[in-house]
């Protein structure tokens, strides 16, 4: 019991919060002196050694409640910490009035000393609309054009230099610049001075604001830096610029800080968070003990083995080996399947056996990188019957923007739908006031009509001012001419034309964030669901059943959410889906921020794995719709660097080949099996059908609001307009020029990428 020896307690007895702890752990919770960096791996019982190593300090009286800083990112955590210490040092854990989240404890701050930051104490918190509002105003009163630069994306930016600590006057050029051509730290700055005039705050001033209290008065430094004996910070990895200066400053005089993290589980730079924080701990701090926990406690050998060496590709790490006492397990699978719908139809198919072997539901879940990808699930599990939850979000056909674009298609097919009618009057904003719909409301009742023929009727009066007469008329022409298209169209097609048309989709890329973007990816998911329907109202019927599915609860559901919502849970049987280059990595991200953002990506993928306790399931699919049109899909690049020993793999496609190491600019055409299958050409639905008899697709991705390229045929004669010598562009290898040509396959010399074989449905004339 030596490891005990430095425990003052009454009786020289082993405290209970020590009973459970490994030697690591132990050692975390002794070294109470100097500053630690507790460096966590996924499943090492991180939070067990930190409220052991909270108790110990109150246990040990080193120091008064009042006197630790304890720091968490959410007040789920906080209530978890209080709550654990609590049952070790019972009513002790009441006098800790600086165990919260870096928000609270900010707020705490600056309302004690708000007059040195010329606001009041009883400063407001505003939220996002009220923050959104104030930046309109002042966008209008600025003469800015807030159509080309929305208030959205100006509190993005604004949003993101708060997170790096910057007030306006330290905004560089390039920060300027990021808004209405180089406006951007006026506006910021009359927010500012706007705020302060109503005696206000956003969320991100109580971090802003207490760091500069800090660094421009020094008394209260001292003050702060005096009274906090120990800091203990949760997720060290997760703390932006702001937070991650604001707690070294606090530091600096006494030292004993301890940061508990997981460099290899950093993985929100999108809202600020920098994993180089935890990456230099060591240089902040010349002294610093780095304990490293390494015993997981969730996962088996193969599965932790399979992780590990997916995450020793990054280079940006501090490195440490997980290891685990729990029996070998089975190994990671790695299923390729045909398509998007077969990979939904084979997770559904293993959780039927997994629930037959007697494995609850509860214990299952489906990991996806983007939010859209959750659509194909969702619409299988109705299917089939199988019960699910959306965790971390709206199921697909709940999201604000999914409810919009049904809005429009439910009024276009239904002229009656008054709810409908009600949802699309004004979105996207055109300049119809409360007033002017409640003439429409008037009339619809007085007339007893629907909205829909009160708003067409209103237009022939002078009931509405000119501006909401002029914008009514414009929408209300679009309805009726998007009824006459619904006669010719195939509603995918009608829903794009209806959100191009009504400014829906150039008000998503105005914004041009990140929040945009999703939503962006769900209509392009919603308009690809489409095209399985052969009308309107087929596919209107379908989401009502889908949005039926509304049992309790409480009820043994399969999980379904993102990698980001998943991180800190684990589940007995985990299905990671659509790892695909362009899906995962996601491609997004690679074009945005290059190795930096490729190694997030991957520390992301180390995160999934790491959720499986049993059972790890990773599937990609051959062929994969991305923006409601059909593409190769190539296996992420992920997969080919887990280690082999440590995989199992299978295929559904013709050969079982180990599909992450084939050359997929050689492989067959992924679509010339309909011809000669019917079966899969069958369970594709009719919008599959009209493709394959038609015999043509258009394999470039298609954003929303881009116009359909002609259709390639995709027979084996090749295609007429492509000849020796012609100038072509491919998706992946870029420009090059035909070589030699047999039937549809062509040899291309590119020039980036050498010579290769590709088939003439997968490029275009350059």
């Amino acid at each position: 019991m030596e490891v005990f020896d430095q425990l003052d307690t009454p009786d020289d007895n082993v405290p209970p919060y020590m009973a459970m702890l490994n030697a690591p752990q132990r050692d975390a919770v002794l070294t109470i002196d100097g500053p630690v960096l507790m460096l966590a791996g996924a499943g090492t019982g991180k939070t067990a050694a930190l409220t052991a190593r909270l108790a110990h300090i109150l246990y040990t009286r080193k120091a008064w409640p009042s006197e630790i800083l304890a720091v968490t990112f959410t007040n789920k955590a906080a209530r978890e910490m209080r709550e654990r210490v609590g049952r070790h040092v019972g009513e002790a854990v009441e006098g800790m009035p600086w165990l919260g989240t870096f928000h609270s404890i900010g707020a705490k701050i600056l309302r004690r000393h708000a007059e040195l930051m010329g606001l009041q104490s009883n400063f407001t918190i505003i939220d996002t609309d009220d923050q959104l509002r104030l930046l309109k105003q002042l966008i209008q009163a600025s003469e800015i054009d807030d159509k080309r630069f929305p208030a959205r994306q100006l509190a993005g930016f604004i949003d993101g230099w708060k997170n790096r600590a910057l007030n306006p006057s330290e905004l560089s050029a390039a920060d300027n610049e990021l808004y209405a051509q180089g406006r951007g730290q006026e506006i910021y700055q009359l927010y500012q001075d706007r705020l302060k005039a109503l005696n206000a705050c956003d969320f991100g001033d109580l971090l802003l604001h207490a760091l500069t209290l800090l660094k421009t008065h020094p008394d209260v430094l001292q003050q702060y830096q005096e009274r906090f004996r120990y800091i203990l910070v949760d997720e060290y990895q997760d703390t932006n610029a702001a937070q991650y200066l604001w707690l070294r400053l606090l530091a600096q005089k006494r030292k004993n800080i301890c940061c508990v993290g997981d460099d290899d589980q950093s993985i929100y730079s999108w809202r600020g968070a920098e994993v180089a924080n935890i990456l230099r701990f060591e240089k902040d701090f010349p002294q610093a003990k780095v304990i490293r926990l390494e015993q997981n406690y969730r996962s088996t050998p193969q599965i932790l083995a399979a992780a590990s060496g997916l995450i020793a590709s990054n280079s940006d790490r501090l490195g440490k080996t997980l290891w685990t006492e729990i029996d070998e397990g089975e190994k990671v699978k790695i299923l390729g399947v045909w398509d998007g719908p077969e990979e939904a139809r084979r997770v559904g198919d293993e959780l039927e056996s997994l629930q037959r072997s007697g494995e609850p539901l509860n214990d299952c879940a489906i990991l996806v990188r983007a939010q859209f990808q959750t659509r194909e699930f969702e619409d299988r599990f109705i299917a089939i019957g199988m019960p699910y939850r959306i965790v971390g979000g709206f199921r697909f056909y709940e999201r604000a923007e999914i409810r919009d674009a049904l809005a429009y298609l439910r009024v276009v097919n239904q002229p009656a739908d008054d709810l409908a009618f009600e949802r699309i009057v004004n979105t996207p904003k055109r300049g119809l006031g409360d007033k002017s719909v409640e003439k429409v409301h008037r009339l619809a009742r007085a007339s007893g009509s629907s909205l829909s023929q009160a708003a067409f009727d209103i237009l022939d009066s002078d009931e509405l001012p000119a501006r909401a007469r002029s914008a009514l008329g414009n929408l209300m022409k679009y309805v009726a001419h998007w009824r006459e298209q619904a006669r010719q169209l195939c509603p995918a097609d009608l829903v794009r034309l209806i959100l191009d048309d009504c400014g829906y989709t150039a008000m998503l890329q105005a914004e041009r964030s990140v929040e945009a973007s999703g939503r962006l990816e769900n209509l392009s998911e919603l308009s690809r669901a489409m095209e399985e329907y052969e009308n309107l109202g087929d596919f209107l019927e379908h989401v009502s059943l889908v949005m039926d599915n509304d049992a309790s609860p409480d009820d043994d559901k399969v999980t379904i959410m993102t990698i980001h919502a998943a991180k800190g849970l684990e589940f007995h049987n985990t299905f990671l889906v659509g790892w695909e280059e362009g899906v995962f990595p996601s491609q997004r991200a690679l074009d945005e921020g290059g190795t930096r953002s490729l190694e997030e990506e991957r520390r992301l993928g180390y995160v999934a794995i790491t959720r499986a306790r049993k059972r790890c399931t990773i599937l990609h699919a051959a062929n994969r719709r991305i923006y409601g049109q059909w593409t190769s899909a190539i296996p992420s690049r992920f997969i080919g660097e887990l280690p082999p020993e440590t995989i199992e793999e299978e295929s559904s496609l013709s050969g079982g080949a180990s599909l992450w190491q084939a050359n997929f600019s050689e492989r067959e055409d992924p679509f010339a099996h309909l011809a000669n299958d019917p079966e899969r050409a069958a369970h594709r639905g009719p919008g599959w059908k009209r493709a394959a008899q038609s015999g043509s697709f258009d394999t470039r991705p298609r954003r929303l609001g881009e116009s359909r390229q002609s259709a390639v045929s995709l027979g084996n004669k090749g295609r007429d307009d492509i000849v020796i010598g012609a100038r072509i562009f491919h998706q992946k290898f870029g420009y090059g020029l035909v070589a030699e040509k047999e039937g549809n396959k062509l040899e291309i010399d590119f020039e980036t990428s050498g010579r290769k074989r590709v088939l003439d449905s997968f490029v275009s004339l350059g």
